[in-house]
């Protein structure tokens, strides 16, 4: 989760003079994301030290705490896919990359977002080609002025 956290405030510094607004979108859903993987792995840890030390209703406790955080992992997918909308924005506004990772950026975001009511895999394939374009494209043009 630190690096969630660092490529939220990287993203932000990134974009934070061309596209304001959506720097800040990307910085706060990225840390949101963060913030809330980061307790659904606590609820994790706390149940398996339940599960290795029992007391009480040691079971029941450890189903609730692992159910718990599955639910946060779902919600911090809402945030990881709403980082990328702005992030798309971004990319559109500053016009320092190509416009279609914009669009797929835009689109894998709502789609990460609308896989966790709807249960399907495909939904997520547009943001991790957004991703990887993305990192490949840092990595290997870097950003236009």
């Amino acid at each position: 989760m630190l690096t969630q956290a660092l490529a939220a405030a990287g993203f932000y510094r990134l974009f934070r003079e061309k596209a304001p607004v959506a720097a800040a979108g990307i910085a706060a859903f990225g840390l949101v994301n963060a913030v809330v993987v980061l307790g659904s792995a606590a609820l994790l840890a706390t149940a398996a030290e339940v599960a290795d030390r029992p007391f009480g209703d040691a079971a029941t406790t450890v189903q609730l705490l692992y159910l718990v955080s599955g639910h946060l992992w779902t919600a911090g997918g809402i945030f990881f896919g709403l980082w990328l909308i702005p992030m798309g924005q971004a990319v559109l506004t500053t016009g320092w990359m190509p416009r279609p990772l914009g669009w797929i950026l835009i689109a894998g975001g709502v789609g990460y977002a609308v896989s966790a009511f709807v249960p399907s895999d495909l939904l997520a394939v547009p943001a991790s080609i957004g991703e990887f374009w993305m990192v490949g494209y840092l990595l290997v043009k870097g950003v236009r002025n």
